[in-house]
């Protein structure tokens, strides 16, 4: 609360003149406490970019340039694959063996912590590991870590939409006209609602995807790996966040799109990977039980059979 004492002896002007620059003085400081605001929360963004220059740059990986062509045909072998996040980590990973033919679709389960995503983590490089993994027979650690990312799919647990127009969001490298994107589109039953948009192809995305539900951008996400028609496709508990009726368009999806690929499905729901061909059962970042399911369920105290049990 302000408190104005005026002098008897002011006048009716001098005691307006006063008010005004009261009135004046306090715009002033409230216009300065903003840009403080501004200040404190633009030095966070400069904070965050002082952080990011500390980050110990990725290795660019082997030097060998595999054929363009490669992988041609998705087979993928863990070959005792041990890993740990960090030096002072437990292992989360524990000599993993386990080989995958070419266009097998491979259901991964396991409780929470047992080291599904830490396969696909290791697939994809993200962390150093011990042992190897090869694709088509060729040691992933000698291909340089663009290229061999570059040739895997994903389609993350957590769709991720980028700010920008939906068509940079799905293309990000102009390599495909409309009329792929369109047909993907129509391959997830999103085309009717994308052409309904004002800009169609060309409408704009909030950051994050904030102007579409999670289960639009999950399939979005599924137009990528599409698009990509890569040998290999990993899906990390993609279904875990959309209904089921989402979840099971993306399972027909799938299905259709990459018969001829290698498929890695980490599950959330029993039934995502009851149609594999293999199971790779994860507890404790140990590889307990690998086979076909009718093999597992015929396990009465197998790690297959209790988990579908427990769902």
């Amino acid at each position: 609360m302000c408190i104005i004492i005026f002098d008897n002896g002011m006048s009716t002007g001098q005691v307006g003149l006063s008010v005004t620059q009261l009135i004046v003085l306090n715009t002033t400081f409230q216009y300065l406490m903003k840009c403080w605001n501004d200040l404190d929360y633009q030095m966070t963004s400069v904070k965050r970019v002082v952080e990011y220059t500390d980050i110990t740059p990725e290795p660019f990986g082997g030097t060998f340039t595999p054929p363009e062509s490669w992988p041609s045909e998705g087979n993928v072998a863990f070959s005792s694959v041990s890993m740990r996040y960090s030096l002072d980590k437990p292992l989360v990973l524990k000599e993993v063996n386990f080989t995958v033919k070419s266009g097998e679709k491979i259901g991964i389960v396991g409780r929470t912590g047992a080291g599904k995503s830490s396969l696909i983590s290791a697939l994809f490089r993200l962390y150093d590991f011990e042992g190897t993994i090869f694709i088509d027979g060729l040691d992933t650690k000698a291909v340089p870590l663009h290229t061999l990312r570059s040739k895997i799919a994903i389609i993350p647990q957590e769709p991720v939409l980028f700010l920008g127009t939906l068509r940079r969001n799905l293309d990000p490298f102009d390599e495909y006209e409309d009329s792929y994107l369109w047909n993907a589109l129509e391959d997830v039953e999103m085309k009717n609602f994308v052409s309904g948009l004002p800009s169609g192809l060309e409408s704009e995305i909030s950051e994050g995807g904030a102007n579409f539900s999670v289960g639009q951008r999950q399939l979005l996400c599924l137009v990528r790996a599409i698009l990509k028609n890569a040998k290999i496709v990993a899906l990390d508990e993609a279904t875990a966040s959309v209904d089921l009726e989402t979840d099971e368009m993306i399972q027909r999806t799938i299905r259709r799109k990459f018969r001829n690929s290698t498929v890695l499905t980490i599950a959330h729901r029993t039934n995502t990977v009851m149609d594999s061909d293999k199971i790779v059962v994860m507890d404790s970042g140990n590889l307990v039980e690998f086979g076909n399911i009718e093999d597992l369920l015929q396990k009465p105290d197998g790690y297959f059979s209790g988990f579908v049990l427990n769902k």
